[in-house]
């Protein structure tokens, strides 16, 4: 085995583009449980959706990929609406209800497309320049991981300018940290949730646009996301920079891991490793310390 730097350091910076794929498919979760504290069950599915809407767009409008990613966003965050309106709002605050409720929207979600697109396999045609790969002096990339990363960052800063820099941000911090006190300042919390929920179910969209293209598009996608996002979420504690914080340490150790032993191995490595971290941060890394209520 060779144990020379150079193979070593490639190796986390393939670490870097798992932290970023995982990082932005648990930004729609970090957002909707960070906010409203709902576990949303049905992430998964959202992603899926978005993979399905960008098939569409392409299929049927002959829409380019890097367009998709609007489409996919506008379209799955209009489907969290939806299910906002009729079912989740209904439920805040009620954390095993809401749980229950979206793992029945999952199961719904899941049955819904494979009546409509079937089971089989869909494909996502990505431009040319994205097809091949890029030297980084130590190690090729492929140029779609690349713009995952650079989505990643793109979506991060969005974030937290609209989080931190703009008045809808000022006020869903206020809802975060006393729904009451902020009610009393003018603030709709009902509307706040309804717009981070739909916000995050969105951004869920992105993600399954994005990796539509890395992987094909099944129903059943989502499950192959849905875990590495809770992890992130749950390890971050809750808020974004616990989020960045989780998915870069997990990505790194699944990627450092993996080059001393087998992928699998590896996988189990890490799963320990998040269980010590837990152990002595039961809250996450980055525990909200503010009063939810």
């Amino acid at each position: 085995m060779d144990y020379s730097w150079a193979p070593l350091m490639g190796s986390l910076v393939l670490g870097l583009s798992i932290a970023s794929i995982w990082l932005v498919a648990a930004l729609g979760l970090t957002i909707i449980y960070g906010t409203a504290g709902v576990i949303n069950m049905a992430h998964g599915e959202f992603i899926m959706l978005g993979a399905y809407a960008a098939y569409c767009a392409q299929a049927y409008l002959g829409t380019p990929f890097l367009l998709c990613l609007p489409i996919s966003f506008v379209v799955v965050a209009l489907i969290g609406l939806f299910f906002e309106r009729v079912l989740i709002r209904y439920l805040y605050h009620r954390p095993l209800d809401t749980l229950l409720a979206t793992w029945g929207v999952s199961l719904m979600l899941t049955q819904g497309v494979r009546m409509i697109f079937g089971s089989s396999p869909k494909y996502v045609q990505v431009p040319e320049f994205l097809s091949g790969n890029v030297s980084l002096g130590i190690m090729n990339m492929s140029s779609l991981r690349i713009l995952i990363v650079l989505m990643t960052v793109v979506l991060i800063v969005g974030i937290w300018y609209l989080f931190y820099r703009t008045y809808f941000g000022i006020k869903i911090r206020a809802v975060t940290q006393n729904r009451e006190m902020a009610a009393s300042f003018g603030v709709n919390s009902e509307r706040i949730y309804m717009c981070t929920f739909a916000l995050g179910a969105g951004l869920a969209g992105v993600a399954g646009c994005l990796f539509s293209a890395l992987a094909i598009v099944l129903p059943t996608m989502g499950s192959n996301y849905v875990v590495e996002s809770f992890l992130v979420v749950v390890t971050g504690g809750g808020p974004l920079v616990g989020s960045i914080a989780a998915s870069a340490m997990m990505g790194e150790f699944k990627s450092f891991f993996s080059y001393f032993f087998n992928s699998t191995f590896a996988q189990f490595l890490l799963f320990v490793l998040i269980v010590i971290v837990l152990r002595f941060r039961p809250n996450g890394l980055f525990a909200n310390t503010a009063v939810r209520r």
